[in-house]
């Protein structure tokens, strides 16, 4: 438990740098109380609190061996015509638990223009983690949860594609047009990618990574931007500049 509150503190610090004393403390918390991981992605500090992820609710449920997960949607509460979905979860602890109930909705009002026209995805992921959070007592809300998620900014000259090192050896040629390829299908931001990928490898820049670091990388964003794009979106956004810094 020591090991686990010092890296959360460690990487909080090197991700976010200072934070002030009363998220320290509700970091450590967090860290005793449900083992969540900073490193993992299992939280983000937005606005001055704490917010749980979904994949940090679902390696939760995993390590506390979770029964089982069941959602329906609520079509008294859904027009697909106006891509306004509502979902409900319902989360069973163990074998004969009568389960915990949370409801999830999305519609293009309260969704990022990141994620629009996954409305109904994302309902099903908001109604999946607030039950996870009952079943499991997190007091603090999701980052899917609230109403639309950081943006990353985007000048309208943008490139798509990636910053290549200065050495131009990004894993080789297959490597690199592997992880162009990502970027361009799921509509991810190149450059907080890449922020993302030196923490990932755990490299000072990201010329210094080895290639099969990279391989592991690019495969690794390749699966979560499947399973849970929402969740990585959280997760690449943690690497947004703070505000007033330098540009």
């Amino acid at each position: 438990m020591r090991r686990l509150i010092r890296s959360n503190a460690d990487s909080a610090r090197l991700r976010w740098g200072a934070l002030p004393k009363i998220m320290v403390r509700a970091l450590k918390g967090l860290s005793i109380e449900h083992r969540l991981s900073v490193r993992s992605g299992d939280l983000l500090p937005l606005d001055g609190r704490w917010y749980v992820t979904h994949t940090g609710l679902l390696r939760l449920a995993r390590r506390s061996r979770c029964a089982g997960i069941s959602v329906e949607a609520v079509p008294e509460l859904s027009d697909a015509s106006a891509s306004r979905w509502a979902f409900r979860a319902t989360v069973y602890r163990f074998k004969n638990c009568k389960g915990f109930v949370g409801y999830g909705d999305a519609a293009p009002s309260n969704v990022s223009p990141l994620v629009r026209g996954a409305e109904m995805r994302v309902a099903e992921t908001r109604a999946v983690s607030r039950a996870l959070r009952k079943a499991y007592g997190i007091g603090i809300c999701s980052v899917e949860e609230i109403g639309s998620l950081v943006e990353a900014p985007q000048s309208s000259g943008e490139s798509k594609k990636l910053p290549r090192p200065a050495n131009g050896n990004f894993g080789g040629p297959k490597v690199r047009d592997r992880l162009c390829q990502i970027i361009r299908q799921h509509q991810l931001d190149p450059n907080l990618v890449k922020s993302y990928a030196v923490d990932f490898c755990g490299t000072k820049t990201l010329r210094e990574a080895t290639r099969e670091q990279v391989e592991n990388f690019v495969s690794h964003l390749a699966d979560w931007a499947e399973k849970d794009r929402n969740a990585l979106l959280c997760q690449l956004n943690s690497y947004l500049p703070a505000k007033g810094s330098a540009a």
